[in-house]
């Protein structure tokens, strides 16, 4: 095309033919570009666009999101040009490798920013599936951009001067110290992402609680340096990834998945309550459905240990008796084994602790049958409010500190009594 132009030049005798001649050829390589760039952004985008906007499938509007279309287009585009600069440019050095180094160039990094649509797009599909939240996708795409950007950053440089890029590998040997505290947190990051997914430590969706960070909520995003956290006040903290492993916190995954939440607290019973029970609370007792079985087998119990005795039982001190703390026990088990809300296959235990300045406390140990957050605290309320208004049926009482208005009581009945 050169030769054919500047020989149809000389035949008028212009002069600077060969400088017109290459001008030409720049200026129809020029015209070509601007035709196909043209047709591409004003035709065949649109029209992709307006398909993916019709289509009721997921993937057309990721794909034009994540601008795939459009970048595939610009690397079109750089092959283009590298086309027509060997079919019209050859031998017209230094143009002719100026123009080659940038059309590479462009193809390298459009050829990245595609990989790293490709990736997104992956990223975007796979969001509602469930291979996605066992595995921090985000993460292990994070580490392959960062790896393919520095590749791909190795290549330019090399294209730029002239080198293979074996020599630039060899002479990083020398950096590597210094590489290695540039990009330490991303480098931590991936190894930690790592040994998050391959022994299922943590993934999207799980309760995490990690006091030392603030921490207490729900995973939304595992990235390649840092996990974000949605609180359940709605406020977002940000651990690094690596603290991950280096620190300990605690995933509720576990709870969600087994079925049952346990319910661990204790009431503080008022020793000065506990008595033994005569035959009258025994007769009254019995009437409570849940009390019948256990009445009936620890008197017959106790009624045979006294007789294989010969216990003199006019002073307590003698032989053994039923206590209204021991029933009530054993009624509040029986109670919240028949209760809808407990789980039957988990740990159900109503148990003493040590008494202490607060009185004896009485812990109930047991799982409800969901594990949702609300209903949860539902089921625990009802069951305490439930318990702390049947105690007066067993004569025993809450211990509770003196408030201001007991003391002031007290006065006013001192003061009338006086």
């Amino acid at each position: 095309m050169y030769q054919y132009i500047l020989k149809w030049l000389t035949t008028f005798d212009l002069p600077y033919a060969p400088v017109i001649a290459l001008s030409a050829i720049i200026g129809i390589i020029l015209v070509i570009s601007l035709i196909v760039h043209g047709l591409l952004h004003k035709t065949a985008l649109p029209f992709l666009r307006r398909f993916a906007a019709k289509s009721s499938r997921q993937w057309p509007q990721a794909i034009i999101d994540t601008r795939l279309f459009s970048r595939v287009v610009l690397l079109l585009q750089g092959i283009l040009l590298q086309i027509q600069l060997e079919m019209f440019l050859q031998g017209h050095e230094p143009l002719f490798s100026m123009l080659m180094v940038i059309s590479q160039v462009w193809m390298m990094i459009f050829a990245l920013l595609i990989f790293f649509s490709l990736l997104d797009l992956v990223l975007g599909i796979s969001e509602n599936s469930s291979f996605a939240t066992q595995l921090p996708l985000r993460g292990i795409f994070q580490s392959l951009k960062l790896i393919a950007a520095l590749l791909v950053a190795l290549m330019i440089i090399s294209v730029l001067i002239g080198k293979s890029p074996m020599v630039l590998l060899t002479g990083l040997g020398a950096m590597t110290a210094v590489l290695m505290l540039v990009f330490k947190d991303p480098i931590l990051g991936l190894v930690a992402g790592i040994q998050l997914s391959a022994n299922n430590m943590l993934k999207l969706g799980d309760w995490l609680d990690m006091p030392k960070y603030g921490a207490d909520g729900a995973v939304t995003d595992i990235g390649l340096t840092t996990v974000k956290v949605r609180n359940w006040d709605n406020t977002i903290t940000t651990i690094p990834t690596y603290a991950l492993i280096s620190d300990s916190f605690k995933n509720w995954r576990g709870m969600a998945e087994s079925g049952g939440r346990r319910i661990k607290r204790s009431i503080n019973i008022d020793t000065t309550s506990i008595r033994f029970l005569n035959d009258n609370d025994i007769a009254e007792m019995q009437r409570a459905q849940l009390l019948t079985p256990y009445l009936a087998g620890k008197s017959e119990e106790v009624a045979a240990w006294n007789t294989k005795l010969g216990c003199d039982l006019s002073t307590p001190l003698n032989g053994r008796r039923m206590t209204n703390i021991g029933t009530f026990r054993a009624w509040l088990e029986a109670w919240l084994k028949a209760h809808p809300h407990t789980h039957k296959d988990m740990t159900l235990m109503v148990r003493q602790l040590a008494p202490g300045a607060d009185g004896l406390p009485v812990e109930i140990y047991v799982f409800t049958n969901t594990t949702a957050w609300l209903e949860y605290e539902k089921i625990q309320s009802d069951i305490f409010d439930y318990i702390f208004a049947v105690l007066p049926e067993f004569g025993l009482r809450v211990h509770q500190t003196p408030t201001g208005n007991d003391l002031r009581h007290m006065r006013l009945a001192s003061a009338s009594n006086g």
